[in-house]
């Protein structure tokens, strides 16, 4: 199958979404599909308001309708909501094209935090973009039942997995810090809560790896914690493997895709119990849910290593990727598609 993937979350950004989507594209090439993306990299943009870290694509839809013309594919999955995503969802609807989408964040809740948006308003957009899509995908089956209830239809779950070539426990980090290290990593937002995790009163040392808009403040708001900014591949993956617990404040991702790599590097969760981690962590073999976040991380550090790095090794992104594919629209299947082909409309 030819499948086009549309994407605003993309390099230079550094986030689940955008690894997910790496990982996706390697293994569908591997099960034998042609993937093309159609990302912010092909286009002009500007600086995301309030999250100068996310380029937006400027008036795509002229280009992103040339793109889809070209490629020909039989399938047209919609990765985003962004600009790229609703110019997608234009010339799909114009040209009786039938499309996928996913929904990999919490959006609404990411929003109101930055904005006095009510939630209503916001998930009313989002049920709407989603409304026509053939299947939208999502990473958990908690996170399916609260898109249900929001009366979203048509709902399916896309698991996620982890590179255990990349993410081990072998080469840690030489990191001369007092233990317990307790780390997390990830985008370093507000969204991400990441206050929470550094308020706590715990003997040892707080690790917090990665890049985001909040870093510069909460360096200099938090001058006992150590900082490392942007890490990639085995370079991360040797900074988790040198913690002692890995602590996922977090309450609004709808999965963690990290909290699979930590398992990976035998690196137990301590975490709330929300959406995401009562998904992915097996309460008290790989991690400790708790609304009292101090006593996860206690209850997490004397959890066996070995657990988590099994429990790992049974979500690999292959198996993850045969199910993306099996969600996918072959539009070759749609006699009115047929009609289309060699008249396709721009936007």
């Amino acid at each position: 199958m030819k499948i086009v993937i549309v994407t605003d979350a993309w390099t230079p950004q550094v986030n689940g979404v955008v690894r997910t989507l790496k990982q996706t594209r390697k293994c569908l090439e591997q099960l034998g599909h042609e993937v093309h993306f159609i990302t912010p990299e092909l286009f002009k943009t500007i600086p995301c308001p309030s999250y100068p870290s996310i380029p937006l694509a400027l008036f795509p839809g002229r280009k992103v309708a040339q793109l889809l013309n070209e490629h020909h594919a039989n399938a047209v999955h919609i990765a985003t909501e962004g600009p790229l995503g609703m110019a997608a969802r234009r010339w799909c609807l114009r040209n009786k094209f039938q499309f996928t989408t996913s929904y990999h964040t919490q959006f609404p809740e990411y929003v109101r935090l930055r904005a006095p948006i009510p939630l209503s308003w916001t998930y009313a957009w989002l049920r709407r973009f989603h409304g026509k899509a053939v299947h939208t995908l999502v990473p958990t089956e908690s996170q399916r039942q609260r898109l249900l209830e929001r009366g979203f239809d048509n709902v399916e779950v896309w698991g996620r997995g982890v590179d255990t070539d990349i993410f081990t426990p072998n080469t840690p980090q030489p990191l001369d810090l007092p233990r317990p290290i307790m780390l997390n990593m990830g985008r370093v937002a507000v969204e991400k809560n990441i206050q929470a995790f550094l308020d706590l009163d715990l003997p040892g040392s707080k690790v917090v790896v990665g890049d985001g808009p909040d870093l510069e403040q909460l360096r200099q708001d938090y001058p006992e914690v150590m900082f490392t900014g942007a890490k990639f591949g085995r370079e991360l993956a040797s900074y988790v493997a040198a913690a002692d617990v890995f602590v996922f404040p977090s309450r609004t991702d709808t999965f963690g895709l990290v909290l699979l790599e930590a398992m990976a590097c035998g690196v137990p969760v301590a975490a709330y119990p929300v959406t995401g981690p009562a998904d992915v962590v097996k309460d008290s073999v790989t991690g400790s849910l708790s609304e009292n976040l101090e006593e996860a991380v206690k209850k997490a550090l004397v959890l066996d290593s070995q657990a988590c790095i099994d429990f790992a090794r049974q979500n690999s992104w292959l198996a993850c990727s045969e199910v993306f594919a099996g969600y996918m629209y072959d539009n070759t299947e749609n006699p009115e598609w047929h009609g289309h082909r060699h008249s396709a409309k721009g936007s």
